[in-house]
């Protein structure tokens, strides 16, 4: 048996060794500390000791003087928290009412609409308050409702938000034996990124600012989820629908939206008793 010391100069096989790891250390430190960081193009670098900082994670003076960058569209200012409505009183939703009546055209009588317009009965009261408000700011525009949410005060649009929260909605229509729900909807796409609609628009769960979907008109799920693909609609707190619905194929975003309307076939007939709470 050789009696050769193995971690000694003279081992070509240990310094060969040591070499190269040393060769792989240098070149993966110089890749990750400078290369990565320059190639940031909203970022802001003195010199290369900045680089290596940043990417270390520490925040340096020539970091902090770059200015964020900010989107050149209007965007939604309204801050969504489960408290954000407060409680609601009868008084309140017999407002709401009364300022519902010049949303029945599009809307329905009683929120539920006959045309392609979306059902407000039964929907969320922090997902009307919000959209009312990003039409009346500019962070979403539309033709026919802009101009009508100009002289609503913060009031109104709670109290109308109150109101069609107050009526019974739609509820899903899935019964068992149908057709199975799609993939997107309960299990989304984890490799391009896409939670389950479930999981924010119910079935599954719900998040706070999300719409109740269920029964809406399949033309206008349709046409939503398609604008926010195409950047038209950009009111989404940080562009969570926008990312979610620019991977979706447009086999998905038809079968989310012929899902979620589903409804039996009397609610077909515009009648507003079948199908409701």
């Amino acid at each position: 048996m050789s009696e050769e010391k193995l971690f000694t100069p003279r081992n070509r096989w240990f310094t060969g060794a040591l070499g190269l790891t040393l060769a792989i250390t240098v070149v993966a430190a110089l890749f990750g500390f400078v290369a990565l960081p320059s190639l940031q193009t909203n970022a802001v670098f003195a010199d290369t000791w900045d680089k290596i900082c940043t990417a270390a994670g520490l925040v340096r003076p020539a970091t902090l003087a770059a200015q964020p960058v900010k989107p050149d569209f209007k965007t939604s200012e309204v801050i969504v928290t489960p408290q954000m409505m407060g409680p609601t009183d009868t008084v309140s939703i017999g407002r709401g009412a009364t300022l519902a009546l010049r949303c029945t055209m599009c809307h329905g009588a009683r929120g539920l609409s006959e045309a392609d317009s979306p059902n407000l009965a039964g929907q969320y009261e922090t997902a009307v308050y919000k959209q009312l408000q990003d039409y009346k700011t500019g962070a979403r525009t539309s033709a026919v409702m802009s101009p009508r949410v100009t002289d609503l005060s913060d009031q109104d649009m709670r109290d109308l938000a109150a109101y069609f929260a107050y009526l019974p909605r739609l509820p899903g229509y899935h019964p068992t034996g149908d057709v199975a729900p799609p993939v997107i909807v309960l299990s989304g796409a984890p490799l391009r990124n896409i939670p389950p609609c479930g999981a924010c628009h119910g079935t599954i769960d719900y998040k706070t600012g999300a719409a109740w979907l269920e029964g809406q008109s399949p033309v206008y799920l349709k046409a939503q989820i398609e604008a926010f693909a195409g950047s038209e609609r950009r009111n989404d707190i940080s562009q969570q629908m926008r990312n979610i619905a620019r991977n979706m194929t447009k086999a998905e975003i038809a079968e989310a939206a012929e899902f979620y309307s589903r409804q039996p076939p009397a609610a077909g007939t515009g009648s507003t008793e079948a199908g409701l709470k």
